[in-house]
Formats: C-alpha cells, structure tokens, sequence
C-alpha cells in the first residue's frame, strides 16, 4: 500500500508493508535510494500508521536530504589523487601514480589506495583507473567473502557442506540465495565493515534453510546474530556510498 504525506514543500512517499515479526510497534526504514518503508502489525489501523509516520516526518525528511547528499558527492567522482574509496569499511585516499613503463595495478597502502596507470587523456585514464579499481574489489571480495564464509559456517548448522558462491554486481541487492542453494554476492560489499559482510552472508544461510522470510527466518537470524538489526542499519546508512561509484 503507498501513501504520500506533505512535510514543508516536499511531497513524502512511503510504502506499508506487513511487519516480519510478532511486533506491535510501527516502525519506519529510510532507504538510501529514497524509499522510505513503514513496517505495521496486521491489527494496525491506517490512520494509526499514518499518525506513526506523520510524528516522524522531520526525520524521514532528514534522512531522504543526507541521501540526497551522499549522492551527489558520489557522482562527483573523477578518480583523481585525494579522492575517498572505501575497503573493509575503513575510508582511504585515492593515489595515482602515472608510469609510462610501470605495471598497471591497485595496491593497498597505510591511509592509501595507490592506482598505477599509463600515461593518458583525462577521460581515458579516469576509466582506466575506475576498470582497475574495480578488478581490485572484485579480487578482494572473492578473498574476504570466502574466508569470512569459511569462520561463519559452525554457526550455521543447518549448512551441509559449503555452499557454492559466485560474485556478482547487484544495483540494490548485498546478496541473494538461488532455490539450489548458491549464494550470490555483491562485490561491493567488500567495502562494509567485517560485521556488515557477516550480517549478509549469515542472511544468505538463514535462507538455506528457510527460503522466504518467514517467523522461522527471523528466528534463525536472531539465534545467529542478535544484533543483525543494529548492523543492517549501519549498512543501510552507508549503502549509497559502497553501491554506487566503481
């Protein structure tokens, strides 16, 4: 169900949706796309969820304007010295470094990720340097996935054997469970905090053993991580920056 409220000038669009959990409270998610969420109990009357909306409609415009920030600073990316990438949730300067014979790579130093790149017009070489940046990530999450997969899995006890990853660039998804079993990952979430990566690859094993998210999911989740909800939100919060860019 879509509603839409007025705050100020600015027209708020949110979407209802039946709470996952035996919850009595409305509660709100902001999305760093600009979808705002209303999660609500089956009993909860319309005009009480929009009474709960309306009480908070300053900081759900709060957060659609920090959104509409984080997105603007991304778009400006050149890929130019001085400029911030993210790696494991830590935040380092961009540093090119042009060599007409040098190996073009992506090294990870203190404070610093140093790109090597020939010599070359501005344009051509900013899509060099995104081209390599990005190979880097993708290499990097490969390692980081499987060996956080690897420390997860006597978690999950419900998971025979290892189940089979594969990487793949997603627009608005961390994960996804296939109904054989593999799970797919976004490369960018190698730029999240360790606990963030966890957060979704527990989420993905939870669906090994319960496929939609059902009161037996949330359980599985709550017995594995307790604190999924705080790091989700963190997640959340940080999710344009991570997405979007290289």
């Amino acid at each position: 169900m879509s509603e839409t409220l007025l705050y100020g000038d600015t027209l708020i669009h949110y979407l209802v949706r039946p709470t996952a959990k035996q919850s009595q409270k409305v509660t709100i998610k902001v999305h760093p796309e600009g979808q705002v969420i209303v999660h609500a109990p089956h009993t909860a009357e319309p005009e009480q969820i929009r009474q709960a909306v309306t009480k908070r409609l300053r900081w759900i415009w709060e957060q659609l304007e920090t959104f509409k920030r984080q997105q603007a600073y991304v778009c400006s990316r050149k890929y130019v010295s001085g400029e911030c990438h993210f790696y494991l949730g830590k935040r380092y300067q961009l540093k090119v470094t042009c060599d007409t014979h040098a190996l073009q790579q992506v090294k990870l130093l203190r404070g610093y990720i140093e790109v090597t790149v020939r010599p070359a017009s501005e344009e051509h070489q900013a899509e060099k340097i995104k081209e390599l940046l990005f190979s880097w990530y993708r290499e990097r999450a490969k390692e980081v996935f499987k060996r956080r997969l690897d420390a997860l899995l006597p978690q999950a006890l419900w998971v025979q054997g290892i189940p089979p990853v594969r990487i793949q660039t997603m627009k608005t998804q961390w994960g996804s469970c296939s109904p054989t079993g593999t799970l797919t990952l976004n490369p960018h979430l190698v730029k999240a905090p360790r606990e963030c990566i966890d957060y979704v690859l527990l989420h993905e094993l939870c669906h090994l053993a319960e496929h939609n998210h059902s009161e037996r999911f949330w359980r599985l989740l709550d017995q594995v991580m307790p604190t999924w909800e705080t790091v989700k939100t963190k997640l959340d919060e940080m999710a344009e920056l991570y997405l979007s860019g290289v």
